[in-house]
């Protein structure tokens, strides 16, 4: 919603609200903020607000490190968890240099370019995602576990869901922020769940997604649970993704939909998915950007693993939802909720583009079961696959120049260093996997 400085600032004191927090996203995806008491509110409503960049990682040197925080008065909203007397508001910021320029690390801004592109084409970007998250138990010391007592499974409800009652009110209190709640339910695993909200325009979901991490995370410590978007938390069960519902626009009117193709799908909705197929294993590092995100992406667990698209299946990696006419949607499966979403939605829109730009054609679509298909019909039906871990993720970035390009040279060159020490870390842990398999052995 628009408002202007004044109606933000009548706004803070009708509420009572005391305490302001100015939010943005580093380029992993983490929330960060600067508090401010409502003194200095309109010195941030000024774009006046400070901080050191040099503190938060792959963002500047020590020498450069003064960063501004512009607040987004669109996504002014007060915290209904919070204290009722003395409350506590948020805006999202993008982040600019002392100049005055949008800072070129700022994901937001990555984002927003790539929008801008779309819009210079006559399109604007609608985006509908599917967060999946586990609540588990936390320890005496309130440290979180992997533990939860509870054995629900898909659409289970209370009293086996034991997660119930924390998800209503994650729903209560998202539905208080203007949230449009679709529908919320338990997931396959036991402690998993899901919250469906409205798609809206690729921004405003994108803050959306940060939004709702941080209101789920809240809401399950009130609850005495940790809630965590870690993709595989657990092995032998299912990992949590995040699908994104993509459906590009003009004119009012859905692109993505002809009635006259069999498929109800216009050339611009094959390009979209022709160009995504065609940067995916470059952007997989940013989809899916953890060592333990490709623990998810392995046969057996409702993961995408092939590079494929369907109208029906649902073991590709892009699906086509069944319903049709303006609800026309492309839904890509490989996204986990621990990746960046402003860099994830930037990355698709701009493959989709390219694919549009390019007149680029996707393969036949393949309506069966990709898992039970040998590897000699996959190969024969040039089924290629995702990366399967992360240093594989980063080659297939590091080959992909289009892909660093619209993320730019300085979130390409600070993202990627930071995930090869990543996997060298994680390259020289021992297991308790291999403890188990070879102390005895040898």
């Amino acid at each position: 919603m628009k408002y202007t400085k004044q109606e933000i600032l009548d706004m803070i004191e009708e509420e009572d609200v005391e305490f302001i927090r100015l939010q943005f996203t580093d380029m992993f995806g983490s929330l960060k903020n600067v508090a401010i008491t409502v003194s200095q509110l309109e010195k941030a409503l000024d774009n006046k607000c400070m901080f050191d960049g040099s503190a938060i990682d792959g963002f500047t040197r020590i020498e450069e490190s003064d960063m501004y925080l512009y607040p987004d008065l669109s996504t002014f909203t007060i915290f209904p968890w919070r204290p009722q007397q003395g409350k506590v508001a948020r805006f999202i910021c993008d982040i600019h240099r002392p100049d005055g320029t949008p800072f070129e690390g700022d994901s937001r801004y990555i984002l927003k370019k790539v929008l801008k592109e779309a819009e210079d084409m006559g399109y604007t970007f609608n985006v509908g995602p599917e967060c999946e998250f586990f609540l588990f138990h936390a320890d005496d010391y309130g440290n979180p576990t992997t533990v939860t007592h509870e054995k629900a499974g898909y659409f289970d409800l209370g009293p086996i869901d034991l997660g119930e009652n924390a998800r209503r009110d994650m729903v209560l209190n998202l539905e208080e922020m203007g949230f449009e709640i679709l529908k919320s339910h338990h997931e396959i695993a036991p402690g998993q769940h899901e919250i469906d909200f409205k798609y809206d325009d690729a921004l405003t979901t994108a803050d959306n997604i940060m939004t709702f991490k941080l209101t789920i995370k809240s809401i399950a410590k009130r609850h005495g649970l940790h809630a965590t978007f870690m993709p595989k938390p657990k092995s032998g069960i299912n990992g949590s993704g995040m699908h994104i519902n993509l459906s590009l626009h003009k004119d009012g009117k859905n692109i993505f939909w002809d009635e006259s193709d069999k498929n109800g799908l216009s050339k611009e909705a094959y390009s979209f998915i022709a160009g995504i197929m065609k940067h995916i294993k470059g952007m997989t590092i940013v989809t899916n950007p953890l060592v333990n995100s490709y623990k998810r992406l392995v046969p057996g667990y409702d993961a995408p693993v092939y590079i494929a698209w369907s109208t029906t299946s649902k073991s590709p990696l892009i699906r086509i939802p069944s319903s049709q006419g303006e609800n026309t949607k492309i839904e890509l499966r490989c996204p986990d909720p621990a990746a960046n979403p402003y860099m994830v939605l930037a990355l698709c829109l701009a493959a989709g583009l390219d694919g549009i730009k390019n007149q680029l054609v996707p393969p036949e679509n393949v309506d069966v079961n990709i898992f039970e298909m040998t590897e000699a019909k996959r190969i024969e039906a040039k089924i290629d696959h995702l990366p399967e871990n992360l240093c594989d993720a980063i080659e297939k970035f590091e080959e992909d120049e289009f892909v660093r390009n619209v993320l730019g040279e300085h979130i390409s060159k600070n993202y990627i260093s930071a995930k090869k020490k990543e996997w060298q870390e994680y390259r020289t842990q021992v297991t308790n996997w291999e403890i188990e398999q070879y102390l005895h052995k040898f």
